[in-house]
């Protein structure tokens, strides 16, 4: 047989040799041709001369509905059905592009920030959901009114009790918290500017407080001692547990949203994962993961608003690397080196980036779209290392304070396209004033 015959015989076999010409009638709708060759052409023919663009914008509109937008009546071979890709590629198709937004690479305002300290472990930024955002500058706290640009000092603390080494919002917008820097923190109604407590005993004389986070009515403190501790507010003997594992200063704490995990930094480059529901006053807690990756302080913590069990950190100097963990596994799912000190970080309530600031040699805030850690934009505009850094309520505003005296604001995370509603507050920890004291 030759080689003639061998392909001849070989097309035979497969269905591709089928005559094109042949319909396929599995393939043909004949309801539609029938209507085609009876009732069509004649209504056709009679509304072609009187047609007007409403009655043709309606009998296209019509034709889809019904699947009548067909030109043949044969059909001679199946049509390939429409894949993963494809289905996805007609969603995209069917959605109007997204425009790309516009970050301006200069902050929108700037206020003064006299004598705030240039420290890397203190925290004396915060903005509350009341719009207020509390400042620390050395022995003084003041209020500024995002909403009306009004400034007002809230307490001046003594010089022997200074200076001020954190200062956080309650989750009511109402009370704040103020870490000092001879191991109290006081406890302040902020809309009649009274003191209604001062937490003692918690942290060792002496030592001061510049960690604080809080979890509903609990207050978590951290401080140069290396505790971190659990106080409830609304009892008389307020602490309640208390978290033993670091072996230097620590220098931040965060609430996961869920309120079950605690996030803790230190000075001994170790960073903490606790577990709310392990915690215990009468023995030592133990940790639900000790995370030694970074090789310098761990300051910068930011829990994610759309995943819950994934936290980012970010070392100090000697270190410089962003890292995201699984705080459910403990694994680190990725590490970038960003080139400079990593002080603070912040996750973009309504897209997936991530906001970080950052010391020596730019002192840059810098944008990052999750996950793939892309660089979408680099801030300039402080001259010396971002150290703080808090958000508006609305997630569009950040604000930034540097040892250069300076408090910057950036309309970095834009304004969201669609509206948001307001996330619901969690349950005042002053419910009960009557209970403080």
């Amino acid at each position: 047989m030759n080689a003639l015959q061998q392909l001849i015989l070989q097309r035979t076999d497969t269905q591709d040799d089928l005559d094109r010409f042949i319909p396929n009638r599995s393939a043909m709708d004949f309801d539609y041709a029938h209507y085609m060759l009876t009732q069509g052409r004649k209504i056709r023919e009679k509304t072609d001369n009187i047609r007007s663009p409403c009655t043709e914008a309606y009998q296209k509109r019509l034709a889809e509905a019904l699947n009548m937008n067909q030109t043949r009546i044969l059909a001679f071979k199946n049509k390939r059905p429409m894949s993963g890709r494809d289905m996805i590629r007609s969603e995209m198709g069917s959605q109007p592009a997204k425009k790309r937004r516009y970050i301006s690479q200069t902050s929108e305002r700037t206020l003064d920030a006299p004598e705030i300290l240039d420290d890397f472990s203190l925290n004396l930024l915060d903005w509350g959901c009341n719009n207020v955002l509390a400042i620390a500058l050395n022995d003084i706290v003041y209020l500024w009114d995002a909403s009306n640009g009004s400034a007002s000092e809230l307490v001046t603390i003594n010089s022997e009790d200074g200076p001020i080494a954190s200062v956080s919002w309650a989750p009511d917008g109402q009370h704040i918290a103020i870490g000092l820097n001879n191991s109290h923190v006081q406890l302040w109604d902020c809309q009649v500017k009274r003191q209604l407590r001062t937490l003692r005993g918690g942290h060792r004389h002496g030592t001061r407080v510049n960690a604080l986070a809080w979890n509903n009515h609990i207050l978590t403190t951290g401080g140069m001692d290396a505790r971190v501790i659990n106080n409830d507010v609304r009892v008389r003997e307020h602490t309640v547990e208390c978290y033993m594992g670091h072996q230097l200063e620590v220098c931040s704490l965060k609430w996961s949203s869920s309120g079950q995990q605690l996030a803790s930094g230190g000075n001994d480059n170790l960073l903490f994962i606790w577990d709310r529901f392990m915690a215990s006053s009468n023995s030592r807690t133990q940790w639900l993961h000790k995370l030694d990756d970074h090789t310098a302080a761990v300051k910068a913590l930011a829990w994610c608003p759309f995943q819950r069990n994934l936290l980012a950190s970010g070392g100090s100097r000697s270190d410089q690397c962003i890292r995201f963990w699984n705080t459910h596994t403990g694994a680190c799912l990725n590490s970038v080196d960003t080139g400079s000190e990593v002080c603070a970080l912040l996750w973009n309530k309504h897209e997936r980036e991530l906001l970080s600031s950052h010391g020596f040699p730019d002192n840059q805030l810098i944008l990052w779209k999750y996950p793939s850690m892309k660089k979408m934009a680099e801030l300039l505009g402080h001259t010396s290392r971002a150290l703080y850094m808090a958000e508006s309520p609305n997630g569009c505003t950040v604000a930034t304070a540097a040892g250069d005296e300076r408090l910057q604001f950036w309309n970095v995370f834009g304004t969201p396209e669609v509206a948001i509603s307001a996330a619901k507050l969690e349950p005042e920890p002053f419910a009960n004033i009557s209970r403080i004291r």
